[in-house]
């Protein structure tokens, strides 16, 4: 896994923050009164869910809702004949502690399949390592209980917290993946943090062909998952 540390800084600084998301957990309001991206289709009460928990790259921040990773994966259901709803369960500017927080809401109804793409907030802000390994722990956990399988997607740390802590952030994913037995794909930006091209006007989020590859990303380990579980066209 190639990129620069200083790009996922960049990265990381907007995943927190953004002109219209307020910065902090300490925002109440934010984190109460935010709701996650609207279903990446249309609701389909019929269909067995597959369900992105995130924060504003899963959101699609900057982006039309057809244009964010799970719309993608959602197009790429639909074309692969495979029967499921993506749900968009992405806030701008959580952390794993908000996210597991919103979990009642986001396993409700038939959910299969739960990607889980949350930590940079937490990377960004220096929380402690301790906390994001139980935060990832224990929505894996529910999530199992409920046999709903999980693909984990990893994020990376900034370097100002030096290099132990960096070390360490990213070892959890691998840690946690291994200790539940769960799908890990190692960085959910691979290929496009860092990449002017592929990045808005902010050198932050996807553009929409980013997001293509963002979604290449989560597809290459969702894809196989999927193929046995769902009855085709």
């Amino acid at each position: 896994m190639r990129f620069c540390f200083s790009a996922c800084l960049l990265v990381l600084a907007a995943i927190s923050c953004s002109p219209k998301e307020p910065a902090s957990d300490a925002a109440p309001a934010a984190r109460v009164d935010a709701q996650p991206a609207a279903a990446a289709s249309e609701p389909q009460s019929t269909l067995p869910r597959i369900v992105m928990l995130g924060d504003s790259l899963t959101a699609g921040l900057g982006l039309p809702p057809n244009e964010a990773y799970p719309a993608i994966i959602q197009q790429r259901l639909d074309a692969e004949g495979l029967k499921f709803q993506v749900v968009n369960a992405g806030v701008s500017g959580d952390t794993s502690a908000g996210g597991l927080r919103r979990l009642d809401w986001a396993l409700d109804g038939d959910v299969r399949v739960l990607v889980v793409a949350l930590g940079g907030n937490d990377g960004l802000r220096g929380l402690p390592v301790s906390e994001l390994q139980h935060n990832l722990s224990t929505i894996i956990e529910r999530a199992q209980a409920r046999h709903v399988q999980v693909v984990l997607a990893g994020m990376e740390a900034p370097p100002n917290f030096g290099r132990d802590y960096t070390l360490e952030f990213r070892h959890v994913y691998a840690d946690v993946a291994k200790k539940y037995n769960v799908k890990l794909l190692p960085f959910l930006l691979d290929r496009v943090a860092g990449n002017e091209a592929l990045n808005q006007r902010d050198g932050i989020h996807p553009t929409a062909e980013g997001a293509r590859l963002v979604a290449d990303n989560v597809w290459s380990v969702l894809k196989p998952l999927l193929e046995d579980r769902s009855p085709r066209t």
